[in-house]
């Protein structure tokens, strides 16, 4: 008989599921409650767990979610909001802010007491993001500020005093550079693509324009301008070639004459140079044929037309020989001071991680085998009856013997502050855990030693800034920790990413493209690739003379042909930023905190032996 489910929260989840669906106006939604991050997908959307003892927080978060979510599924068009999308990682930012912003106030409109709901989840978020305590405005998030600005004039309600203090310290310059925009606010919200244009409008004026990509509304108008132009040029050519051909009909013979002559001297003269060659030729001594210069090798193997102007300033460098042994060890003090907080639920992560790979560690045989060691469990059976064959046992191997895993940072400057802390600490627990087990770890960076383009930027205007460049500016790859050095001695080289100007631009593809050549000259039979990052990749002096999605183009490249070649099993971590537009398999992390709880699963399912566990548990497609 089973026993009943007394659980306190099912009435209130049940509940809370069926108004959701309701406010969505979408019965065959699906509402699950997950300790991973809230969000949704086109038919689910995913709530904040509620535990037996359903504290207020608890609920009131779970409610506040359940209303934007829902919202959001019933005000907004997934085709047109990726019609309109900006090409850049800022302006992406900014317009999702934006539109985020206005399913809200279409929703309060309808539903007005479901703003004090989604007040609750909005203070608890800035809150867990220290929103209240700042008091610089580069600390603030443009794109959040933009978004809670929208918000209160879109609704007419005041902010949550934390989310309130990032709004007021960004309000007087998103005014003073929106200028008028923002008046047309009201008008834009009841239709999505006018609203999209009108954040992207708003984009522009904040400086980012630069990122919005070619304007959707504008391909259609020019396509067919362009028929029509194109039209009237052949129009043109054929009166010109009509004309043309009379005027030569009407012509002198002399002149017919003057021409055929021309023609045949010209023929004469390409045939006596055509036999002069073969002849040239016939005189050549016997032999192989001169060899002809190797061609240049790809800038990536990935796609052989991605292009790099200048690598004369890339560098390749250890982490130590970036900063002196005792600023390294003052930097790591200081990241150290960041754990700290976290130290039990760090410790809790690395605890349960260990046991979980250490279980699939411990020995396990194949029984009833015709030869190997003699298995004495069955003697028993060989005294009971004599006639019985003897039982024989062999020792499998451990799934993950032999393993490598490479851990890959990105250090860009949208990194800066808890972020970049996030990565480190999540680098220094994966390191010791994984060691633990015999797990070899190498642990590498990625930014580049300049904003803005540096030597090689300076390169190209010194010669006359050449059209499509490719990749202009000097890369930077770092090894904090090397796959046979031991933690114990890299330790403070982790450092070094809370080190003030290290992080600035990043170019993903090639950086893990790096992070691939490294792992397939390792000698080991299991390599695995882990790619911490917080988005797109950026690098604003390339993207300034080369299409818009050109970094972004070349790293699903990359990511497509490291899949491809089966070598290495490839796996993405997004800190703040849902990454899995470019990884297939991906989780997000928004805080520390849920290492302990979302985290775990995830990265213990990579050593699971069977394929279709480690599937079910990261949440992706069966690779085919």
């Amino acid at each position: 008989m089973s026993k009943p489910n007394n659980n306190p929260a099912d009435p209130f989840k049940k509940a809370l599921a069926e108004a959701t669906k309701t406010m969505a106006n979408d019965t065959d939604l699906n509402v699950t409650y997950t300790v991973d991050p809230a969000g949704k997908t086109a038919d689910t959307i995913r709530l904040p767990q509620v535990t037996r003892r359903m504290t207020r927080d608890e609920v009131l978060m779970a409610r506040g979610t359940a209303d934007a979510l829902a919202m959001r599924h019933r005000h907004h068009n997934a085709t047109t909001h990726n019609r309109y999308l900006p090409q850049g990682q800022m302006a992406r930012d900014l317009y999702t802010a934006m539109e985020d912003a206005r399913c809200e106030a279409m929703g309060a409109r309808e539903m007005p007491g479901a703003l004090s709901n989604i007040d609750v989840k909005l203070e608890a978020e800035a809150k867990s993001k220290g929103y209240g305590e700042i008091t610089d405005r580069a600390q603030a998030p443009l794109a959040t500020a933009a978004g809670y600005l929208v918000r209160e004039l879109a609704t007419g309600r005041d902010l949550p005093e934390s989310a309130a203090n990032v709004k007021t310290l960004w309000q007087d310059y998103i005014e003073g550079m929106t200028g008028g925009t923002l008046e047309s606010l009201q008008d834009a919200l009841k239709d999505q693509a006018s609203f999209a244009k009108f954040a992207r409008q708003m984009i522009e004026d904040l400086g980012y324009g630069d990122q919005l990509g070619d304007d959707p509304d504008s391909e259609d108008d020019e396509s067919d301008d362009e028929a029509q132009e194109d039209g009237e040029e052949e129009q043109e050519q054929d009166s010109q070639g009509d004309q043309e051909n009379q005027e030569e009909a009407e012509a002198q013979p002399e002149q017919s004459q003057d021409d055929s002559m021309d023609a045949t001297e010209a023929q004469v003269s390409i045939d006596d140079m055509a036999d002069q060659e073969e002849g040239d030729e016939a005189e050549l001594p016997e032999g192989d044929a001169p060899m002809e210069p190797p061609a240049p090798a790809p800038a990536s193997e990935a796609d052989p037309d991605y292009n790099v102007f200048e690598t004369e300033f890339d560098e390749e460098v250890r982490a130590e020989d970036l900063a002196e042994q005792q600023e390294l060890e003052r930097l790591r003090a200081y990241l150290d001071q960041q754990l700290e907080p976290l130290k039990g639920a760090v410790s809790r992560l690395a605890n349960k991680l260990l046991r979980r790979l250490q279980a699939q560690q411990n020995r396990s045989w194949e029984f009833d085998l015709e030869e190997g060691v003699l298995d004495a469990g069955r003697l028993a059976r060989v005294v009971v009856s004599p006639t019985t064959p003897l039982s024989f046992k062999m020792e499998q191997d451990t799934e993950f013997k032999d393993t490598v895993v490479t851990l890959l940072l990105d250090n860009s400057g949208s990194m800066r502050g808890r972020p970049i802390s996030i990565a480190a600490i999540c680098a220094d627990v994966l390191a010791r855990t994984l060691e633990r087990c015999q797990v070899k770890v190498e642990i590498l960076g990625f930014t580049t030693r300049a904003w803005k383009g540096g030597q090689s930027r300076e390169k190209w205007l010194a010669e006359g800034r050449p059209e499509q460049p490719g990749r202009l500016n000097d890369l930077r790859h770092i090894i904090y920790k090397s796959a046979d050095a031991p933690m114990r001695r890299s330790r403070p080289n982790l450092g070094l990413m809370m080190k003030e100007g290290l992080l600035k631009e990043n170019i993903d593809g090639e950086a893990l493209e790096w992070a691939h050549r490294r792992m397939v000259a390792r000698p080991e039979a299991r390599k695995i690739l882990m790619v911490i990052s917080d988005g797109a990749p950026v690098d604003d002096s390339t993207l300034s003379v080369n299409p818009a999605n050109y970094l972004e183009k070349h790293l699903r490249d990359v990511i497509a042909m490291v899949e491809k070649r089966r070598a290495v099993e490839l796996l993405a971590i997004g800190i703040g930023h849902d990454v899995t537009r470019y990884y297939d398999r991906a989780v997000t992390i928004t805080d520390v905190e849920q290492l302990a709880g979302a985290m775990t699963e995830q990265l213990a399912a990579l050593f699971d032996a069977d394929p279709r566990a480690r599937a079910r548990i990261m949440g992706i497609k069966k690779a085919r």
